[in-house]
Protein backbone atom coordinates (compact mmCIF):
# COMPACT_ATOMS: atom_id res chain seq x y z
CA UNK A 1 0.00 0.00 0.00
CA UNK A 2 1.35 3.43 -0.98
CA UNK A 3 1.94 6.02 1.76
CA UNK A 4 -0.84 8.55 2.30
CA UNK A 5 0.31 11.78 0.65
CA UNK A 6 -0.30 14.82 2.84
CA UNK A 7 2.41 17.08 1.44
CA UNK A 8 0.42 18.97 -1.19
CA UNK A 9 1.79 22.31 0.00
CA UNK A 10 5.20 21.17 -1.25
CA UNK A 11 4.13 19.85 -4.65
CA UNK A 12 1.12 18.38 -6.37
CA UNK A 13 0.94 15.65 -9.01
CA UNK A 14 0.28 16.89 -12.53
CA UNK A 15 -3.40 16.55 -13.34
CA UNK A 16 -3.87 14.07 -16.19
CA UNK A 17 -5.83 16.68 -18.17
CA UNK A 18 -2.88 19.06 -17.87
CA UNK A 19 -0.39 16.38 -18.90
CA UNK A 20 -2.41 15.63 -22.03
CA UNK A 21 -2.24 19.24 -23.18
CA UNK A 22 1.49 19.36 -22.45
CA UNK A 23 2.09 16.24 -24.51
CA UNK A 24 0.60 18.00 -27.55
CA UNK A 25 3.62 20.32 -27.55
CA UNK A 26 6.40 17.74 -27.42
CA UNK A 27 6.20 15.54 -30.51
CA UNK A 28 6.48 16.01 -34.28
CA UNK A 29 2.73 15.90 -34.82
CA UNK A 30 2.16 18.59 -32.16
CA UNK A 31 3.19 22.20 -31.52
CA UNK A 32 6.91 21.50 -31.04
CA UNK A 33 8.17 24.72 -32.64
CA UNK A 34 10.08 27.52 -30.95
CA UNK A 35 7.50 30.16 -29.94
CA UNK A 36 10.16 32.81 -30.56
CA UNK A 37 10.47 31.85 -34.25
CA UNK A 38 8.53 34.25 -36.48
CA UNK A 39 9.55 32.97 -39.91
CA UNK A 40 7.42 29.81 -40.16
CA UNK A 41 4.12 28.26 -39.18
CA UNK A 42 5.62 25.91 -36.58
CA UNK A 43 6.75 28.88 -34.50
CA UNK A 44 3.46 30.67 -35.07
CA UNK A 45 1.46 27.71 -33.76
CA UNK A 46 3.67 27.31 -30.70
CA UNK A 47 3.45 31.04 -29.99
CA UNK A 48 -0.34 30.87 -30.22
CA UNK A 49 -0.35 28.16 -27.53
CA UNK A 50 1.92 30.29 -25.32
CA UNK A 51 -0.31 33.34 -25.69
CA UNK A 52 -3.42 31.27 -24.97
CA UNK A 53 -1.76 30.06 -21.78
CA UNK A 54 -0.88 33.66 -20.89
CA UNK A 55 -4.58 34.50 -21.04
CA UNK A 56 -5.47 31.47 -18.90
CA UNK A 57 -2.99 32.44 -16.18
CA UNK A 58 -4.11 36.07 -16.28
CA UNK A 59 -7.76 35.08 -15.91
CA UNK A 60 -6.92 32.74 -13.04
CA UNK A 61 -5.05 35.47 -11.15
CA UNK A 62 -7.21 38.49 -11.96
CA UNK A 63 -4.55 40.10 -14.16
CA UNK A 64 -4.21 41.40 -17.69
CA UNK A 65 -2.46 39.02 -20.12
CA UNK A 66 0.24 41.61 -20.80
CA UNK A 67 1.14 41.52 -17.06
CA UNK A 68 2.29 37.88 -17.29
CA UNK A 69 6.04 37.26 -17.52
CA UNK A 70 6.98 33.57 -17.77
CA UNK A 71 9.68 32.26 -15.40
CA UNK A 72 10.97 28.90 -14.20
CA UNK A 73 8.89 29.08 -11.00
CA UNK A 74 8.08 31.20 -7.98
CA UNK A 75 11.70 31.30 -6.80
CA UNK A 76 12.85 32.96 -10.01
CA UNK A 77 9.78 35.21 -9.93
CA UNK A 78 10.62 36.35 -6.41
CA UNK A 79 14.23 36.97 -7.34
CA UNK A 80 13.28 38.95 -10.44
CA UNK A 81 10.80 41.02 -8.44
CA UNK A 82 13.17 41.81 -5.57
CA UNK A 83 16.43 42.36 -7.43
CA UNK A 84 14.70 43.93 -10.41
CA UNK A 85 12.78 46.48 -8.35
CA UNK A 86 15.67 47.21 -6.01
CA UNK A 87 18.00 47.97 -8.91
CA UNK A 88 15.51 49.92 -11.01
CA UNK A 89 14.45 52.20 -8.14
CA UNK A 90 17.79 52.44 -6.34
CA UNK A 91 18.07 56.17 -7.02
CA UNK A 92 14.78 56.70 -5.13
CA UNK A 93 15.79 54.67 -2.10
CA UNK A 94 17.49 51.54 -0.85
CA UNK A 95 15.08 50.33 1.81
CA UNK A 96 12.81 47.26 1.60
CA UNK A 97 10.23 45.77 3.97
CA UNK A 98 9.32 42.10 4.29
CA UNK A 99 8.15 39.66 6.99
CA UNK A 100 10.02 37.08 9.07
CA UNK A 101 7.61 34.34 7.95
CA UNK A 102 8.27 34.74 4.22
CA UNK A 103 9.54 31.88 2.07
CA UNK A 104 13.30 31.44 1.74
CA UNK A 105 12.93 32.55 -1.89
CA UNK A 106 12.18 36.03 -0.52
CA UNK A 107 14.29 36.05 2.64
CA UNK A 108 17.51 34.90 0.97
CA UNK A 109 17.36 37.54 -1.79
CA UNK A 110 16.67 40.15 0.90
CA UNK A 111 19.79 39.07 2.78
CA UNK A 112 21.80 39.26 -0.43
CA UNK A 113 20.49 42.78 -1.03
CA UNK A 114 21.59 43.68 2.50
CA UNK A 115 25.07 42.44 1.63
CA UNK A 116 24.97 44.77 -1.39
CA UNK A 117 24.07 47.80 0.72
CA UNK A 118 20.28 47.86 0.87
CA UNK A 119 18.45 48.09 4.19
CA UNK A 120 15.69 45.60 4.99
CA UNK A 121 13.09 45.77 7.77
CA UNK A 122 11.70 42.37 8.81
CA UNK A 123 8.19 42.64 10.25
CA UNK A 124 7.17 40.29 13.07
CA UNK A 125 3.61 38.91 12.67
CA UNK A 126 1.15 38.39 15.50
CA UNK A 127 0.76 34.90 17.00
CA UNK A 128 -1.67 33.87 14.27
CA UNK A 129 0.78 34.90 11.57
CA UNK A 130 -0.99 38.07 10.44
CA UNK A 131 0.67 41.39 9.62
CA UNK A 132 -1.43 44.37 10.68
CA UNK A 133 -1.46 47.18 8.10
CA UNK A 134 -0.58 49.60 10.91
CA UNK A 135 2.66 47.71 11.54
CA UNK A 136 3.59 48.04 7.90
CA UNK A 137 2.81 51.77 7.97
CA UNK A 138 5.17 52.20 10.92
CA UNK A 139 7.98 50.38 9.08
CA UNK A 140 7.82 52.48 5.90
CA UNK A 141 10.45 55.19 5.44
CA UNK A 142 10.91 57.94 2.87
CA UNK A 143 13.47 55.73 1.09
CA UNK A 144 11.30 52.56 1.02
CA UNK A 145 10.92 51.37 -2.56
CA UNK A 146 9.53 47.83 -2.15
CA UNK A 147 7.43 45.76 0.26
CA UNK A 148 7.29 41.96 -0.16
CA UNK A 149 4.55 40.07 1.71
CA UNK A 150 3.31 36.54 1.05
CA UNK A 151 -0.40 36.01 0.35
CA UNK A 152 -0.87 32.46 1.72
CA UNK A 153 1.87 31.24 4.03
CA UNK A 154 3.33 27.93 2.87
CA UNK A 155 3.77 26.51 6.38
CA UNK A 156 0.68 27.64 8.30
CA UNK A 157 -1.80 28.63 5.57
CA UNK A 158 -2.66 32.09 6.93
CA UNK A 159 -4.05 34.55 4.35
CA UNK A 160 -2.67 38.07 4.59
CA UNK A 161 -4.85 41.14 3.99
CA UNK A 162 -3.11 42.10 0.75
CA UNK A 163 -5.62 44.82 -0.15
CA UNK A 164 -5.11 46.46 3.25
CA UNK A 165 -1.33 46.29 2.92
CA UNK A 166 -1.52 47.63 -0.64
CA UNK A 167 -3.52 50.60 0.61
CA UNK A 168 -0.73 51.42 3.07
CA UNK A 169 1.81 51.31 0.23
CA UNK A 170 -0.42 53.51 -1.93
CA UNK A 171 -0.62 56.16 0.80
CA UNK A 172 3.16 56.09 1.07
CA UNK A 173 3.43 56.79 -2.63
CA UNK A 174 6.82 55.28 -3.51
CA UNK A 175 6.56 51.82 -1.89
CA UNK A 176 5.64 49.17 -4.44
CA UNK A 177 4.07 45.91 -3.26
CA UNK A 178 5.29 42.46 -4.28
CA UNK A 179 3.19 39.43 -3.31
CA UNK A 180 4.36 35.82 -3.29
CA UNK A 181 1.14 34.02 -4.23
CA UNK A 182 2.60 30.60 -5.01
CA UNK A 183 0.24 28.88 -2.54
CA UNK A 184 -2.87 30.90 -3.40
CA UNK A 185 -4.39 29.95 -6.75
CA UNK A 186 -7.10 27.33 -6.39
CA UNK A 187 -7.15 27.70 -2.60
CA UNK A 188 -8.56 31.22 -2.23
CA UNK A 189 -9.51 34.20 -4.38
CA UNK A 190 -6.63 35.87 -6.22
CA UNK A 191 -7.21 39.28 -7.82
CA UNK A 192 -3.96 40.90 -8.89
CA UNK A 193 -5.58 43.97 -10.39
CA UNK A 194 -8.17 44.46 -7.66
CA UNK A 195 -5.89 43.97 -4.66
CA UNK A 196 -3.56 46.82 -5.58
CA UNK A 197 -0.32 44.85 -5.81
CA UNK A 198 2.39 45.86 -8.28
CA UNK A 199 4.08 42.45 -8.58
CA UNK A 200 2.90 38.90 -7.92
CA UNK A 201 4.78 35.60 -8.08
CA UNK A 202 2.97 32.45 -9.24
CA UNK A 203 3.90 28.79 -9.54
CA UNK A 204 2.46 25.99 -11.68
CA UNK A 205 3.41 23.02 -9.52
CA UNK A 206 1.31 24.13 -6.53
CA UNK A 207 -1.84 23.98 -8.64
CA UNK A 208 -1.50 20.55 -10.32
CA UNK A 209 0.69 21.83 -13.12
CA UNK A 210 4.29 20.92 -14.03
CA UNK A 211 7.37 21.73 -11.99
CA UNK A 212 9.84 24.17 -13.51
CA UNK A 213 7.49 26.90 -14.71
CA UNK A 214 5.93 29.94 -13.07
CA UNK A 215 5.14 33.57 -13.76
CA UNK A 216 5.73 37.02 -12.40
CA UNK A 217 2.86 39.44 -12.81
CA UNK A 218 4.24 42.92 -13.50
CA UNK A 219 1.49 45.53 -13.57
CA UNK A 220 1.61 47.65 -16.71
CA UNK A 221 -1.49 49.47 -15.51
CA UNK A 222 0.43 50.67 -12.44
CA UNK A 223 3.55 51.43 -14.51
CA UNK A 224 5.72 48.99 -12.59
CA UNK A 225 9.30 48.74 -13.83
CA UNK A 226 12.10 46.23 -13.22
CA UNK A 227 15.74 45.97 -14.13
CA UNK A 228 16.22 42.78 -16.15
CA UNK A 229 18.29 40.05 -14.49
CA UNK A 230 18.71 37.83 -17.54
CA UNK A 231 19.73 38.91 -21.02
CA UNK A 232 19.66 37.37 -24.47
CA UNK A 233 16.88 37.51 -27.03
CA UNK A 234 14.67 40.10 -25.38
CA UNK A 235 11.74 37.78 -24.75
CA UNK A 236 9.05 38.56 -22.13
CA UNK A 237 9.17 42.35 -22.45
CA UNK A 238 13.00 42.15 -22.24
CA UNK A 239 12.65 41.13 -18.59
CA UNK A 240 13.36 37.41 -18.96
CA UNK A 241 15.23 36.46 -22.12
CA UNK A 242 15.40 32.87 -23.27
CA UNK A 243 13.50 30.31 -25.32
CA UNK A 244 10.24 29.40 -23.64
CA UNK A 245 9.42 25.76 -22.87
CA UNK A 246 6.10 25.65 -24.70
CA UNK A 247 4.89 22.45 -23.03
CA UNK A 248 5.60 23.84 -19.54
CA UNK A 249 3.85 27.12 -20.24
CA UNK A 250 0.86 25.32 -21.76
CA UNK A 251 0.73 23.08 -18.69
CA UNK A 252 0.63 26.07 -16.36
CA UNK A 253 -2.14 27.68 -18.37
CA UNK A 254 -4.20 24.50 -18.32
CA UNK A 255 -3.68 24.04 -14.59
CA UNK A 256 -4.81 27.59 -13.83
CA UNK A 257 -7.85 27.20 -16.05
CA UNK A 258 -8.88 23.96 -14.35
CA UNK A 259 -8.42 25.49 -10.91
CA UNK A 260 -10.28 28.75 -11.46
CA UNK A 261 -12.63 28.68 -14.45
CA UNK A 262 -15.62 27.27 -12.52
CA UNK A 263 -16.17 29.34 -9.32
CA UNK A 264 -18.95 27.05 -8.09
CA UNK A 265 -16.77 23.96 -8.43
CA UNK A 266 -13.87 25.79 -6.75
CA UNK A 267 -16.06 26.74 -3.80
CA UNK A 268 -17.30 23.16 -3.48
CA UNK A 269 -13.71 21.88 -3.52
CA UNK A 270 -12.70 24.30 -0.76
CA UNK A 271 -15.66 23.10 1.32
CA UNK A 272 -14.63 19.48 0.75
CA UNK A 273 -11.04 20.21 1.80
CA UNK A 274 -12.27 22.15 4.85
CA UNK A 275 -14.32 19.12 5.92
CA UNK A 276 -11.26 16.89 5.51
CA UNK A 277 -9.13 19.28 7.56
CA UNK A 278 -11.75 19.31 10.32
CA UNK A 279 -11.81 15.50 10.27
CA UNK A 280 -8.02 15.39 10.52
CA UNK A 281 -7.87 17.92 13.37
CA UNK A 282 -10.69 16.27 15.32
CA UNK A 283 -8.97 12.91 15.10
CA UNK A 284 -5.57 14.20 16.23
CA UNK A 285 -6.86 16.57 18.91
CA UNK A 286 -8.01 13.52 20.90
CA UNK A 287 -4.35 12.70 21.55
CA UNK A 288 -4.02 15.69 23.86
CA UNK A 289 -0.99 17.94 23.85
CA UNK A 290 -1.52 18.87 20.19
CA UNK A 291 -1.35 22.57 19.32
CA UNK A 292 -2.47 24.25 16.11
CA UNK A 293 -0.01 26.74 14.66
CA UNK A 294 -1.23 29.90 13.00
CA UNK A 295 -4.84 29.21 13.82
CA UNK A 296 -6.84 32.02 12.27
CA UNK A 297 -10.19 32.65 10.64
CA UNK A 298 -8.08 34.01 7.77
CA UNK A 299 -6.53 30.79 6.51
CA UNK A 300 -6.84 28.24 3.72
CA UNK A 301 -8.16 24.80 4.76
CA UNK A 302 -5.49 23.01 2.75
CA UNK A 303 -2.74 23.40 5.38
CA UNK A 304 -2.82 22.20 8.98
CA UNK A 305 0.33 22.82 11.03
CA UNK A 306 0.53 21.06 14.40
CA UNK A 307 3.00 20.87 17.27
CA UNK A 308 3.03 17.68 19.35
CA UNK A 309 4.06 18.09 22.95
CA UNK A 310 6.58 15.59 24.39
CA UNK A 311 7.55 14.34 20.92
CA UNK A 312 10.63 15.21 18.88
CA UNK A 313 9.63 16.20 15.36
CA UNK A 314 12.29 14.33 13.40
CA UNK A 315 11.59 11.15 15.38
CA UNK A 316 7.90 11.51 14.60
CA UNK A 317 8.63 12.09 10.92
CA UNK A 318 10.80 8.97 10.83
CA UNK A 319 8.16 6.94 12.69
CA UNK A 320 5.40 7.71 10.18
CA UNK A 321 7.56 7.72 7.05
CA UNK A 322 6.65 4.23 5.77
CA UNK A 323 2.93 5.02 5.87
CA UNK A 324 2.58 8.78 5.63
CA UNK A 325 4.19 11.49 3.47
CA UNK A 326 4.26 14.73 5.46
CA UNK A 327 6.86 17.41 6.20
CA UNK A 328 8.14 19.54 9.05
CA UNK A 329 7.88 22.71 6.98
CA UNK A 330 8.91 24.12 3.62
CA UNK A 331 10.42 21.64 1.16
CA UNK A 332 12.96 24.33 0.27
CA UNK A 333 14.28 24.27 3.83
CA UNK A 334 14.10 20.50 4.38
CA UNK A 335 17.87 20.05 4.19
CA UNK A 336 18.20 22.04 7.41
CA UNK A 337 17.70 20.39 10.78
CA UNK A 338 16.74 23.70 12.39
CA UNK A 339 13.31 24.26 13.86
CA UNK A 340 10.88 26.14 11.64
CA UNK A 341 11.75 29.83 11.57
CA UNK A 342 8.09 30.52 10.73
CA UNK A 343 6.85 28.94 13.97
CA UNK A 344 9.56 30.64 16.01
CA UNK A 345 8.46 33.97 14.53
CA UNK A 346 4.95 33.21 15.83
CA UNK A 347 6.32 32.81 19.35
CA UNK A 348 6.64 29.02 19.57
CA UNK A 349 9.66 27.98 21.63
CA UNK A 350 12.40 25.88 20.08
CA UNK A 351 11.05 22.61 21.50
CA UNK A 352 7.53 23.06 20.14
CA UNK A 353 8.80 24.41 16.81
CA UNK A 354 10.94 21.28 16.45
CA UNK A 355 7.99 19.00 17.23
CA UNK A 356 5.78 20.31 14.44
CA UNK A 357 4.40 18.73 11.29
CA UNK A 358 2.77 20.36 8.29
CA UNK A 359 -0.14 18.30 6.98
CA UNK A 360 -1.54 19.52 3.67
CA UNK A 361 -4.61 18.31 1.85
CA UNK A 362 -5.21 18.37 -1.89
CA UNK A 363 -7.46 17.58 -4.81
CA UNK A 364 -6.96 13.83 -4.58
CA UNK A 365 -7.15 13.39 -0.78
CA UNK A 366 -9.94 11.09 0.42
CA UNK A 367 -11.71 10.56 3.77
CA UNK A 368 -10.17 7.09 3.96
CA UNK A 369 -6.69 8.61 3.66
CA UNK A 370 -7.45 11.13 6.39
CA UNK A 371 -8.61 8.35 8.70
CA UNK A 372 -5.52 6.30 7.93
CA UNK A 373 -3.30 9.33 8.63
CA UNK A 374 -4.99 9.89 11.98
CA UNK A 375 -4.44 6.24 12.90
CA UNK A 376 -0.76 6.27 11.85
CA UNK A 377 0.01 9.52 13.69
CA UNK A 378 -1.90 8.47 16.80
CA UNK A 379 0.00 5.21 17.14
CA UNK A 380 3.35 6.91 16.45
CA UNK A 381 2.83 9.74 18.94
CA UNK A 382 1.67 7.39 21.71
CA UNK A 383 4.63 5.07 21.11
CA UNK A 384 7.18 7.92 21.16
CA UNK A 385 5.67 9.39 24.30
CA UNK A 386 5.88 6.03 26.02
CA UNK A 387 9.52 5.66 25.04
CA UNK A 388 10.18 9.14 26.43
CA UNK A 389 8.49 8.20 29.70
CA UNK A 390 5.62 10.63 29.19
Amino acid sequence: MNPVYLDYAATTPVDARVAARMADCLTQDGEFGNPGSTSHEFGDRARARVEAARVQVALGAGADPEDVIWTSGATESNNLALFGAAEYYRAQGRHLVTCRTEHKAVLDPCRELERRGWRVTYLVPDRSGMIEPGKLAEALRPDTVLVSIMHVNNEIGVIQDIAGLAAVCARHGAARLHVDAAQSVGKCAVDFTGCGADLMSLSAHKVYGPKGVGALLVSKRRSMHLAAQQFGGGQERYLRSGTLATHQVVGMGAAFELATSDPQASAAERQRVAALQARLWTGLERLGGVLRNGESAQGVPHILNLSFEDVEGESLLAAVRPDLAVSTGSACASASNEASYVLRALGRDERLAESSLRLSIGRFTTEAEIDRAVDVLTRAVRRLRRLAGR
